[in-house]
């Protein structure tokens, strides 16, 4: 069993509109919702494993992001060192989940096949789906392949006893999900398979996608991954996770304990 983190290090505007998290005519409401952006730590009797890498200053300055910590420094408050991390899992290479890989020089990373193929294939010649993407960090997982420092995974895939991948697609075209076994049962940490719980709930795809179908069949694989239970489904950049977790110290609201009972 494992305990598992969730890290908010950035966020942005409170007053990006809703409308924009939806894909179009499927939201006409007004008011705000606005992101938070994360990044998770597994911590088990084998280590800590951390899932995904965030970003840092300049891609925060260059895409308006606000950047409450870098991805290093919340790491530190859990007691996590980035320079001796051994696993990294990167759920996909967008920007703001796979930044700062140089700052855990001594991991190994685990990647899908198809999200390689898509960060380098045919779809990156097309802006709209190349614009989430940061070419350097793209570069850097390249450097890590020759360097024998990527493990790609095709598919579903064993990643230690209790901790699985699963190849979603849909927002990008490799799109992993990590299922880990916690006390309260298999805990999905589906990063951008849905970004806001409601993505989910009401069927809405966020909308930034590749494969809208894919997209929506991912909402039903993370959900049986996860045994019907909503509680134990983790959105990539939902506000509510900050609010409905228990932090794991009043001091530390931003560091959330995603293995024990939501609070509400």
């Amino acid at each position: 069993m494992y305990e598992v983190y969730a890290l908010r290090y950035a966020t942005m505007s409170p007053d990006r509109p809703r409308r924009e998290n939806f894909m179009p005519g499927m939201d006409l409401h007004d008011g705000p919702m606005p992101l938070d952006y994360y990044v998770w730590v597994i911590r088990g009797p084998e280590g800590d494993v951390v899932v995904d890498t965030g970003f840092g200053p300049e891609q925060a300055a260059r895409r308006g992001r606000i950047l409450l910590a870098s991805p290093t420094e919340m790491l530190a408050r859990v007691g996590i060192d980035a320079a001796e991390v051994r696993h990294v899992i990167l759920t996909h290479l967008h920007y703001d989940h796979a930044g700062t890989m140089s700052d855990f020089p001594k991991a190994q990373f685990h990647l899908q096949d198809a999200e390689m193929a898509y960060a380098t294939g045919r779809p990156m010649c097309h802006a709209c789906l190349s614009a989430p993407f940061n070419v350097e960090d793209v570069v850097d997982a390249v450097r890590l392949v020759h360097g024998g420092r990527m493990m790609f995974h095709d598919g579903d895939a064993e990643f230690a006893p209790g901790i699985t991948l699963h190849r979603i697609g849909g927002h990008t075209g490799g799109l992993q999900v990590v299922r880990v076994m916690t006390a309260r049962g298999p805990l999905v940490l589906a990063s951008d398979a849905f970004h806001f719980s409601e993505n989910r709930t009401r069927r809405a795809p966020f909308p930034l996608v590749y494969n809208v179908g894919d997209m929506l069949e991912g909402f039903l694989r993370c959900e049986s991954l996860a045994g019907g239970d909503p509680d134990l489904l983790i959105p990539g950049h939902d506000p509510e996770v900050r609010r409905r977790w228990p932090a794991i110290h009043a001091d530390e609201p931003d560091i959330l304990r995603l293995d024990l009972a939501p609070l509400a």
